[in-house]
Formats: C-alpha cells, sequence, structure tokens
C-alpha cells in the first residue's frame, strides 16, 4: 500500500518528488522520504508522518541531486517511524519497497553472519543489504536477476546505486510499477496518478521484470534478465479530477460528483434509442455460462453482495460471493461454465489480483470491474468493465461504489436478457429507470442539512447499529463500514431479523440505531425488527423512500426519505445520507476525513 516515485533528469529532482509524493500520500501517510544522488554520495531525508513534515526537514537539511527515490509508507513490519521509514540505504544503495518480503527473517539471519548491521524493524532493508552482498562478486544486471529470485512475496522497488550515478532501477513481483517518460527524463511510479503531471506516456512493468530508467532511454529485462520489448500506452489528461477545487475534503467532493458518475456510466453502456445495454465483446456465449462467482474486497465485496440479489431476483444463474483475502486459501472447485467478476476501484488490491490470478492459471472465465483500465486487475482479466468514475482520491470509496453497483446491474439485466431471464417489456422498464437514476441521486444529496444535525447525536457514543433486509443488508454494512473507517466508531451491520438472535443484548439506552427500510417487500417485517429495537431503548435513524404511510414508522427519532424508483435501485439512493452521515460525524469530531488513520486507498499488500 506504499507509494513510491523515481525521477532520473537533467534537473534537480527533490521537488518534483516532493509533489509526486503528496499525489501518493492516498497509499500510505505514516512516514515519508527522499534520497537522491549527489557528488558521488547517496543523500536521505524521512520522517514520520506527513509528507508536509518531509517538506520541513528537506527545507532544513537541502537535497541536491539529478537522480532521486522518494516513498511514502503504509506499515506492515515495524512501527510507524522515523528509523522505519523508507528509503533504506547503504554506503552503496537505497531502495523504496512497496510490498511484502516473506523471507525477510531468513535472509536476515544469513546476512547478520556475513557481518551486515540492521537499524530499522522492516522487512524492506533486508533488500539494501542483500543487493550490497551480491554486488561484492556480480556486475548490476546478475545482482538484480539473483537478488530478485532471493524475495519471496510482493514487491515494486525502486533502486539508486553511488556507483552507477546515472541510472534508477524499478523491479516488479505482484505489486503495481510504472516507468514514466519525459523529455531529458524518465520516471518510476507505484501508478499512473502519480506520473501524469509530468507525463501521460506509461508502461507497466510485469510480474518478474525489471529496468533500468536511465535519462534519455529505459530498458526492459525478464525475471532471466534478457532484454525485452514493452508497448509505450497514451494516457487521457484529466488533471482537474484531482483537484479539491472549492471543496474542504475530496470526500465531499466525490459524494457530490456521484450524480454525474452514475450520468457518464449510464451513457457510456446504455443505447437511449434502442432502449439497449451495450456490453461489447463479451468474450463468452451466454449458454456456456451457469454460475457467477463475485469477489471483493471491503466496499468492493459490498457491490458483490448487492449484485447476488439482482442476479438471483432477475436471473437464472446460480450466483455465490467470496471475501478475495479468503478466495485462494480455500479448495475451490473450478467450473468451465462458472463466471469470476472481480471487482476493484483501483484494479490493484492485492488480495482481488491474487484471486484472479489463481483463476487465470486455471483458465477459468474472468471478468473485472475497475475504475482505473491499466491497472493489473484490468490488464490480466479476459474481459474488462469499467465503471468510468474518474480518479477517487478519498480512501473511503464513495462514488466508486455506486459505479461498481451500476456496472453489476447492468451486467445482470443483460445478462439476464441475453438467457431470456428478462422479458423484453422489463428489460425495457428496468432501463428506463436507470436514465432517471442520476436525477434521483442529485435528490437524495439534498438532505444534508438534515444530516449535520442528526450527526450530533454520534459524536460521542461508543457503538452505533446499521439494520436492513434484502438490497438493504449490504447497504447496512456499507454504512457501518463508513462510520467506522472515518469516525472510529465501532459500528456493525446486521440483517434486521437477527437481531433477536443475540445483537439485541447490545441495545442500550440512547444508542443511535440507523434501520435501513425503504417500501418494498421487507419492508413490514423491517419495521417489525424496528420496534423490537425501540421497545429496547434505541433511537432509531430511519432511512427510507418518500410515503405517505406513517403508521409503521412510528416512535422514530429521525427519519430521512429519498426519491422514489425501481426497488432495484433503492440502494443507489439510500447510500447517499450514510456516506453524509459518516462524513458529517467525522468532521465534527476534528478527523482527517481524506486520510484516516491506519488506512490507505490501495491495497497492495496482503
Amino acid at each position: 500500500m506504499c507509494g513510491i516515485i523515481g525521477i532520473n533528469s537533467n534537473k534537480e529532482v527533490s521537488s518534483p518528488i516532493l509533489s509526486s509524493l503528496r499525489k501518493l500520500e492516498y497509499r500510505g501517510y505514516d512516514s515519508a522520504g527522499i534520497a537522491t544522488l549527489n557528488n558521488g554520495y547517496i543523500q536521505e531525508v524521512k520522517c514520520e508522518g506527513r509528507v508536509d513534515n518531509l517538506e520541513k526537514n528537506i527545507v532544513k537539511n537541502k537535497l541536491l541531486g539529478n537522480v532521486g527515490i522518494g516513498h511514502v509508507r503504509w506499515a506492515t513490519h515495524g512501527i510507524p517511524s522515523t528509523l522505519n521509514a523508507h528509503p533504506h540505504s547503504s554506503e552503496n544503495v537505497s531502495v523504496v519497497h512497496n510490498g511484502i518480503i516473506e523471507n525477510s527473517t531468513l535472509l536476515k539471519k544469513f546476512l547478520v553472519k556475513k557481518g551486515h548491521k540492521f537499524k530499522s524493524q522492516t522487512d524492506t532493508e533486508v533488500i539494501v543489504h542483500l543487493i550490497t552482498e551480491y554486488l561484492k562478486k556480480n556486475n548490476l544486471r546478475d545482482t538484480l536477476t539473483k537478488v530478485l529470485k532471493k524475495l519471496h512475496g510482493s514487491f515494486a522497488l525502486g533502486l539508486i546505486f553511488k556507483d552507477e550515478p546515472d541510472l534508477i532501477v524499478g523491479a516488479r513481483r505482484g505489486s503495481p510499477l510504472a516507468v514514466g517518460y519525459g523529455p531529458g527524463e524518465n520516471y518510476l511510479g507505484s501508478d499512473s496518478y502519480a506520473l501524469k503531471s509530468m507525463t501521460n506516456k506509461i508502461t507497466y512493468l510485469d510480474d518478474g521484470e525489471f529496468c533500468i530508467i536511465k535519462k534519455t532511454e529505459v530498458s526492459f529485462y525478464n525475471e532471466q534478465g534478457k532484454k525485452i520489448n514493452k508497448k509505450i500506452l497514451s494516457l487521457t489528461t484529466d488533471d482537474q479530477n484531482y483537484d479539491k477545487g472549492d471543496y474542504k475534503h475530496f470526500m465531499a467532493k466525490e459524494i457530490d460528483e456521484q450524480p454525474i458518475t452514475i450520468k457518464n456510466c449510464v451513457n457510456e453502456y446504455i443505447d437511449k434509442k434502442n432502449n439497449e445495454i451495450n456490453i461489447f465483446n463479451f468474450p463468452w456465449k451466454i449458454k456456456d455460462i451457469s454460475s457467477i462467482t463475485l469477489v471483493g474486497c471491503g466496499t468492493a465485496y459490498h457491490s458483490c453482495m448487492i449484485a447476488k440479489y439482482w442476479f438471483e431476483q432477475l436471473t437464472s444463474f446460480n450466483v455465490s460471493m467470496d471475501i478475495a483475502s479468503e478466495f485462494r486459501y480455500r479448495k475451490n472447485r473450478f467450473k468451465s461454465d462458472n463466471l469470476y467478476v472481480f471487482v476493484s476501484q483501483s484494479g490493484e488490491t492485492a488480495d482481488t489480483y491474487a484471486a484472479l490470478d489463481l483463476c487465470n492459471k486455471n483458465n477459468m472465465k474472468t471478468c473485472s470491474v475497475v475504475n482505473v483500465v491499466e491497472s493489473s486487475i484490468a490488464r490480466d482479466s479476459k474481459f474488462v468493465l469499467p465503471i468510468h468514475c474518474g480518479p477517487e482520491i478519498g480512501v473511503a470509496s464513495t462514488k466508486a461504489f455506486l459505479g461498481q453497483m451500476l456496472v453489476l446491474y447492468l451486467l445482470c439485466l443483460k445478462m439476464g436478457r441475453l438467457n431470456n431471464d428478462i422479458e423484453k417489456k422489463k428489460y425495457i422498464s428496468k432501463i428506463k429507470s436507470l436514465l432517471n437514476l442520476s436525477k434521483n441521486v442529485e435528490l437524495s444529496l439534498k438532505s444534508e442539512s438534515d444530516i449535520q444535525t442528526i450527526s450530533n447525536s454520534f459524536t460521542n457514543i461508543k457503538g452505533s447499529m446499521f439494520l436492513g433486509r434484502g438490497y438493504s443488508y449490504p447497504i447496512a454494512l456499507e454504512g457501518a463500514l463508513k462510520l467506522k473507517e472515518l469516525s472510529y466508531i465501532h459500528a456493525e451491520g446486521y440483517p434486521a431479523g437477527e437481531m433477536k438472535h443475540g445483537p439485541l443484548a447490545l441495545i442500550e439506552d440512547g444508542m443511535p440505531v440507523v434501520v435501513i427500510a425503504p417500501r418494498d417487500d421487507y419492508y413490514k417485517k423491517t419495521m417489525s425488527n424496528m420496534q423490537e429495537v425501540i421497545a429496547r431503548g434505541a433511537k432509531v435513524l430511519m432511512i427510507t423512500n418518500k410515503s405517505k404511510d406513517e403508521v409503521l414508522s412510528e416512535n422514530v427519532w429521525q427519519k430521512i426519505e429519498v426519491e422514489n424508483t425501481d426497488d432495484d435501485l433503492l440502494p443507489f439512493l439510500i447510500t447517499i445520507p450514510l456516506q453524509k452521515l459518516a462524513y458529517c460525524t467525522a468532521l465534527k469530531k476534528g478527523f482527517d476525513i481524506d486520510k484516516p488513520r491506519n488506512l490507505a486507498k490501495s491495497v497492495t499488500v496482503e
């Protein structure tokens, strides 16, 4: 989950590296550091905490040089501290690393016997010493080939060398890494976001590859050390999406962008003239698919849960879900007629990629739903469905969640129609409802003043519960997750009917409980469950859609009503107030909303 940047230039590099680290900070903000080559020496400046702290240190300790690497850290091995911050350097080598070296303990024992002394608690430091050891008897290319084979686990590496002052080395296994090209300079970065301000020409390293970056050329090598050719991709530029504008936080901006992102996605996939969903080049015949497995982590997993309801309701496909971090550690019964769908905002989620890789090795049908079309998951899937949300910078996912749900719903409708599970009239009716979704999402955003008042009751609580049934249960899980991520309040999502099977014991007098109760087939049952928690002293915030029915919602503390729409689409609207509730609560508690503690946007380690 760490972020890496490297620049080899004719100009001073500390300033552009610092700027790129700010963009990469969403990947980790436990510590930051830069190392440069200057007059035959490696210079290093590091700090605990944010890039702002690093900038202050650089002002005090002027960092010169035309070749340099930088890093923002999300801690795995070793506490967040200046000592454990990257880069890790010896006299001869400096490295920045994203990933985990699983055999670091064994390598460290070997290196200590060789006389190497370690300063940090990190797994990364073994890389520096191992390279230093191998350079005693090998040239650079042979050293890299041998060392990379010795490292077990995942890594993306950026390396500079005292005795090779004109180059940067990049290497990848598991963790993403890209090379960028510019006039008189070239770049290394964890993703295109860090590089886009400098270039739109990018090459992505594949697993096992490494590269040598000079100012005017880049050479690529496979894991055997043989030179290979790589394609250069041209990226679209959308820098305006990386700016907060007048918003205090990216999250606030991204919540408000949801009508636009829904509209963009609908326009991308729906042919309004012919009332058709355009999912082109689907590589399999529908008769060759009988079951679907949906795979994701965190918020993406919640979108999979909702999609399961849709597929079960609207199609005859057998549908299952899997948490990506568990997928490859079970005995999977792979079947040729199963479609595996992998959902990831970044397209770099390590657990999800590992599940995809396992399916590919077993020659399964693989499809990805991603926001970043240049990502590893997108590139290695046999079919890709982009969500067209634009960059999402806030760590807590908002617009990407709605985008994931929307694309999964479109896939469900299309497959259901192709399989003759959905009659044409019903299919067209649901498409027409989708055309109004953006407007309804926009109207749902107007409840913020009510939510600001309601959030006052959440700022000092010990915990809360989010209850729902049917489609609303995954939304309850997502609402609880958002409150946890941003406000550091313990919150749990439950199926409302499960409260009497244990969780009801947690209800205390005055505890705020969020009940998600759209007026769908589950409404009356949910009302009964709601009265059960009210009878135990809970303060219920009810989130529903507009209706004149007030009888069954009596004794409710607060109520928020969203617009009416097709029942299938109510999860999109009901999600909005939950996002706002988490945001407003965290804002009143004074927390860093875009960068909540202990979290990172792109989870690129297992």
